[in-house]
């Protein structure tokens, strides 16, 4: 679903570009869902300001002769999501030791910290732990 641009309304919002695009009037959309033409300039307004509820989205739609459809569109995979915050987690838990090791001159190398938050998240973390702080 790729570029997330592609599903960016127009100004004016998605029920106004395609009723001008099959050169549909207010008053005609209107008539076609059983409400005055104001009712459709109301519509088209809130459409457009983010404040339409879905149940009216769905009756223009029906009107349009169009399908509404609702989406999240994660911004990167969810897989990839659930990995960066258990990476975080892991790292602020395990930063307190590091921070020990580091004075006590037993550091980890690169490599082995890398190992050491592998092994934190298989061993400590579940899924549902990963959203308390979020």
């Amino acid at each position: 679903m790729k570029p997330e641009s592609r599903y960016q309304p127009p100004p004016k919002g998605w029920i106004r570009a395609i009723r001008d695009a099959l050169g549909m009037s207010g008053t005609q959309l209107g008539r076609r869902m059983g409400v005055k033409a104001q009712s459709v300039a109301d519509i088209e307004k809130s459409e457009a300001s983010g404040t339409i509820q879905l149940k009216t989205l769905r009756r223009v739609a029906e009107a349009l002769d169009c399908v509404a459809v609702y989406a999240l569109i994660p911004k990167s995979s969810l897989e990839e999501l659930v990995q960066r915050n258990a990476r975080e987690i892991a790292r602020k838990e395990l930063v307190r030791i590091a921070h020990s090791m580091d004075l006590e001159a037993q550091g980890l190398s690169p490599e082995e910290r890398e190992g050491q938050l592998e092994n934190y998240i298989r061993q400590h973390l579940r899924e549902r732990d990963l959203w308390e702080d979020a």
